[in-house]
Order: C-alpha cells, then structure tokens, then sequence
C-alpha cells in the first residue's frame, strides 16, 4: 500500500453547467477551484439517473444515493425504482406488513397515509401515495386520511398546489358511501416532521402535534391552507407552517388507537425521526402528549441496523462490499468528518446505509453541529469549523484516508437565495485551499467531488410572461467534477460517474480494487 494519505473532498452540490446565468458556482469568487480546473487532471462524472441506480437518467441525483454510490463503487436500484416495481408488480400488497396494515384497520380503524406531497422522486412520489389510496379501497378500508408535507425543494418552489390539486381530484373521483377519504394536515417540509440527524427535534414534534394530535391552525382544505399562507407570510412551500384540516372546529384526521399509518416516504435521512416517535414505547426526546397504538410503518426500512421502523413495506438495497469495509481490510484507518446536516452521509449513506461502525479502532467520525438557523442567512455555516478540524486530522498523519462534506452548495441552494448561495460556494472554496495547504504540508494526496449539483441552477423558466423566472430550490442533472490534485496522475476518458470513485481511490492508494466495483477511472 502507498503510503501517502488520500483526502476526498465532496462539495456538496456544486454541479458542472456551461451557463453563466443562475450559475452561483461561475458567478461565485473561487480561485482555488480556478486553479484546480486549469493545473489538475479532472473530468465531469455522472451523479444522476441511472449511474446511481435512479429509475432513469430524467431523475436528479440526490446525497443519499451519491454518498451510497461513492462508498459502495456500485450502482445498487435505489428506494423509488424498487418502490416503482414492488408496486407495479403489486408485490408491495401482498407483503405481510401490507395486509396487516389492512386488517389492523379495516373493521373501525382509519388508514394514513404520512409523507411528501411531490413528484421530485428524492423522499417520495406522489404516484406511490395515489397507487396505494386506490388499493386501500379494493381491500375495503372504509377510511383514509393523508397528512402532506410540501416540497418546494425538489420541485419548483411553489409549486405545490399542482400536487394538492392532483390529490384531491384523485380522492374526489374515489370517495363514496362506503369509501371516506381526505387530506388531514399538512405543512412545509422545512417546517414539521422531515428533520435528519437529529438537527431540529421541534420540527417533529410540530409535525405529531399536527398530525397525531390535530392540534394546529385549522382550515377548510388544504388549498385554503396553503393559499392563505403565502398571502400572509410570502413563504415558499417547504417553509408552509404546519396546518390542520377541521369541521366544525374539529380535526378530521387524528390518529387514533387501532389506526394504521404508512410513512410514504422512500429515503430514510428524513424519515427516521417521525418513525421513532411513532413506533419507541418509550420515547422520550419530546412529550408526545399521546401515544395511540397504532401499526406504524415505512415504505422502507431507513435503518437496517437499529431496525426502524420495525414494519416496513418494500426491503432497501442490501448494500454489500463497501469502500470501508474493504480498506480496514488493508489496514486503512479512516477518518469521516461534517457538520450535522451531512454527517450521516459520510458515515450512515457511505457506509452502504449502516449506523454502527465496521471497526472502532480503524474509523473515526467527527461532526460538527450544525446551527439550527435558515441557511440563507448564515451561508458559510461550519464550513471553517470542519476545516479546522480536518486540517489537523491531516497533519496528525494519523490517518490513511480521509473523507468531508461541505454542505454549502446544497443547503443554502435549496433556499433559492441566490447571493447566499454564491457566497455558500465560496466559503467552500476558501476552505479548500486550506485542505489542499495542509495536504501539501504532509504529502497526502487530495481527490475532490460532488454528490450532485444544485448552486450550478439557480433559476427556472415559468410558462406565464408576467413571471418569466423564479428560483430553483431543486438539484440538478448536470455531472460534477472530479479532481485530482497530482499533475503525475492521468485520467481515462469515459462515461464514468461517482460509483468510479472507490475503485479509482484504490488504485491511487496501491490497493487492487473489488472485482465488483465500477472501473477505475485512472488512465491506463
């Protein structure tokens, strides 16, 4: 094995696109970026679609499957393509946790359906939710009650009423005397229920408070609510407060005991969270005030190894062979590091979606708290702070390889703040010269990646003249870059994208990578 360490830097949505307009990452000032396109071998990958093992190359790329593909050197099928076919098959239905979701409410109970209202196919699609609410009726459910988060983050902005509109023509079209279904509550996504990695625990108990215990701001529908929002707050859809759907003063969807609840959502950052809440006896991060016993489940199982929740419905990718669990295997000892809001992609989603470490002695993870403030407003967010210690895992030469994630280029693009994002990009690259300087100082060599892209599109065009553009809070399907920072080294052309990464880091390390990884992307 070489016995110069290797730094992989991933720039958390910083994409690769040609145009100058609504690009924060040319409009942002780099000059470490600068010098590395112009000195260093680097060449645009793939992060999307099929090479992260997406349905097709019309779907963006997200953290969760990039970090998976990056640490496993594999294209595994991805939580909305097995959820498309566990239920174009109709397999999904005739899984035990299905029919017993069905029998524990078909009497007296009331089945709901909990989960993000869009079809950006990052957390959930609304094809999913509509396939299910049609088979709830087949199987004489008598009542059906769906709690929505809006998106506004993997779709357009303020999109939602698409969605809403779309729901509701489905349940109007179902709903009759023996069929009772409607929309029961909802809220921005950035607001109730969807927190990860234990960030903002508030969200989730904002989300039960709405949901379980129909506590919340009430309205007439879902469209009033949403309408009567923006009018007064001027908010975009994942930043909708939480509201409650009511008759009479009264919530029309609680949940109660003998009910049972499917969480629709298919990745498992922003799910696990609300699955603890509904599924621990004793739970305690939060009063849940009530605890209705209900049978609680997930599209999938969004942690295999604490088991959450325990009822699932379409089984994740078993991931197998990844990049840690390999280079222990050499005697690599590793080093993870990031600020809260990425933490569990360097470690959990890296790892081939494992909580626990492989080896207490060869891996060390470190994460910084994130501030619970909007992005916007704090642009830069820890990215010194994770340098800072970064820095001094490299020159601890304690280490042989060495993984961070700056959030910047994605967190703050998702707000759609363009000058924030623009200076989220250059906060990272200020930080990347200060890894590359402490690198050098050590001899370590750097590689440098995104996940996917995001700050690269900043803006969309609308169909209506009156409003031509408006912010992009989505990722995009453009491929990002990958460099590395040795003027020595060459790299192949190809159709390569971030599953090449692990096979490529071995080579450069001296290690013969896995058979069943993707090639290398080393000239050969």
């Amino acid at each position: 094995m070489s016995k110069r360490p290797i730094v992989l830097v991933v720039m958390d949505g910083i994409g690769l696109c040609d145009k100058e307009f609504g690009n924060a990452v040319k409009a942002a000032y780099t000059p470490t970026l600068d010098k590395l396109f112009a000195e260093y071998p680097n060449i645009g990958i793939k992060a999307h679609g099929e090479a992260v093992g997406l349905p097709s190359d019309g779907d963006m790329g997200n953290s969760e499957v990039g970090h998976n593909a990056i640490g496993c050197g594999q294209i595994y099928s991805q939580g909305a393509k097995l959820v498309n076919e566990s239920i174009d098959s109709k397999a999904i239905y005739e899984s035990e946790t299905w029919k017993s979701l069905v029998s524990n409410c078909k009497d007296n109970g009331t089945m709901h359906f909990l989960g993000l209202l869009s079809d950006g196919n990052v957390h959930s699609h609304i094809h999913h939710l509509e396939e299910m609410v049609k088979q709830a009726k087949v199987e004489g459910i008598k009542k059906v009650r769906l709690h929505i988060l809006l998106d506004g983050r993997d779709v357009p902005e303020t999109s939602g009423l698409i969605y809403v509109d779309q729901i509701e023509a489905l349940l109007s079209e179902l709903r009759d005397d023996s069929f009772d279904c409607r929309v029961a509550s909802g809220g921005g996504r950035m607001q109730i229920t969807m927190d990860r990695y234990e960030a903002d625990w508030d969200m989730v108990k904002r989300g039960w408070d709405i949901h379980v215990l129909g506590e919340g701001r009430q309205f007439a529908s879902a469209k009033e609510a949403v309408e009567t929002y923006r009018n007064e707050l001027g908010c975009s859809d994942q930043n909708l407060p939480g509201f409650v759907i009511a008759e009479d003063g009264k919530a029309v969807g609680t949940i109660e005991d003998g009910d049972s609840v499917v969480y629709f959502n298919f990745r498992g950052d922003r799910a696990l969270e609300i699955s603890r809440a509904f599924d621990e006896e004793n739970f305690d991060v939060f009063d849940r005030v009530r605890f209705p016993k209900v049978m609680y489940a997930g599209m999938l199982q969004y942690d295999g190894d604490l088991k959450i929740p325990t009822n699932f419905l379409v089984n994740p990718p078993k991931i197998q062979h990844t990049m840690t669990e390999y280079f222990i295997s050499k005697g690599v000892k590793q080093y993870a590091i990031s600020e809260t809001q990425k933490f569990g992609h360097v470690t959990y989603f890296w790892n081939g979606n494992r909580s626990e470490k492989f080896d207490e002695n060869m891996e060390t993870w470190v994460e910084v708290k994130s501030d619970v403030v909007p992005f916007n407003e704090r642009p830069w967010m820890k990215a010194s702070e994770v340098t800072d210690l970064l820095v001094e895992a490299i020159e601890s030469n304690e280490y042989d390889f060495l993984r961070v994630n700056y959030p910047n280029g994605d967190m703050v693009g998702h707000t759609g703040d363009f000058l924030a994002t623009r200076i989220g990009v250059e906060a990272v690259d200020l930080n990347l010269k200060r890894v590359l300087d402490a690198a050098e100082k050590v001899n370590a060599l750097v590689l440098i990646t995104a996940d996917h892209g995001n700050a690269d599109e900043m803006y969309e065009k609308q169909k209506t003249p009156e409003s031509p553009l408006k912010p992009k809070t989505s990722h995009t399907l453009n491929k990002v870059p990958f460099f590395v920072v040795d003027k020595n080294v060459e790299l192949a052309e190809g159709d390569f994208g971030l599953a090449n990464i692990a096979a490529t880091t071995a080579e450069l390390m001296g290690i013969e990578p896995l058979d069943v990884w993707e090639k290398s992307m080393l000239k050969k």
